[in-house]
């Protein structure tokens, strides 16, 4: 994922960049400098002010970077969703029951989420095509070539909100999945899953009891700031509202510190 996320946040660094010195520039046209210089003293109009027309107003610089940072915006939701189908999928989610359903085959589990994730994925592949590759002439072809940067930032705008809709759902299926995890494994444990014991093995006298399985501190963290505004899913429901609420944790940023970089990261998260 650093190979995936990192070139993401490398695209958003180029965005925050490019906006910095776009918003500190002179857009002025044309530009007049009263030092004097190339118009020549005798030109009343710029009293003899230096001159420089250059379309200093253009957006191109803009729209170049946000279509850019509208295409990263869109892999981290494509990668996403890729999660969210490998842990529904049975066949590749390491035992975990199909679709996350505690009763699979009556319910149809978290089905319907993973197809919420993958037309909002599929949506974005139509909105991250560039719109600073169009140009169409206006104002009599006064103005022949433009950035069409107002579009590049709508649609960069909607890719965001469809990726943190994505992301949402991927914080439900995740605290589902270790939720289920941790009974397994839990179950395992005790002795009280089912499962065969390992060929040969003994219990060691004196030894104490293996300590229950559990997340690391960061993780549970965020599990327990997920089930404080959703619950588990046990029986199939209609999941707007699960979505909604996973969204405005994702909106307000409200897993944000658990994330970091580097030593102070590591040693928080232990």
């Amino acid at each position: 994922m650093p190979q995936v996320h990192g070139a993401v946040r490398d695209a958003l660094d180029y965005l925050a960049r490019v906006l910095d010195v776009e918003l500190n520039s002179a857009t002025d046209n044309p530009l007049i400098f009263p030092e004097g210089g190339a118009a020549g003293a005798d030109v009343a109009a710029t009293g003899g002010g230096l001159v420089i027309s250059g379309g200093n107003f253009h957006g191109e610089p803009i729209a170049l970077a946000l279509d850019f940072a509208k295409l990263a915006i869109a892999e981290l939701g494509a990668i996403s969703e890729r999660r969210v189908a490998l842990l529904l999928d049975a066949r590749l989610n390491g035992g975990l029951p199909p679709f996350l359903a505690p009763a699979s085959g009556l319910n149809s589990g978290m089905m319907l989420l993973q197809y919420t994730a993958a037309a909002l994925a599929s949506e974005n592949k139509v909105l991250v095509h560039p719109a600073s590759a169009d140009s169409i002439p206006t104002s009599a072809n006064q103005e022949d070539h433009v950035s069409m940067g107002p579009i590049a930032g709508r649609h960069a705008r909607d890719v965001l909100a469809n990726v943190e809709r994505i992301l949402a759902i991927e914080l439900l299926v995740g605290a589902q999945a270790l939720d289920l995890r941790l009974a397994m494994v839990g179950g395992a444990a005790s002795g009280t899953s089912g499962a065969s014991p390992v060929a040969g093995a003994s219990p060691v006298p004196g030894a104490s009891p293996a300590p229950a399985p559990a997340p690391g501190r960061g993780v549970a963290e965020a599990h327990r700031r997920i089930r404080s505004v959703v619950s588990p899913l046990l029986v199939d429901r209609e999941m707007g509202a699960d979505i909604a609420a996973a969204l405005a944790l994702v909106r307000g940023g409200e897993l944000a510190d658990l994330v970091g970089t580097g030593d102070a990261a590591r040693s928080e998260s232990g």
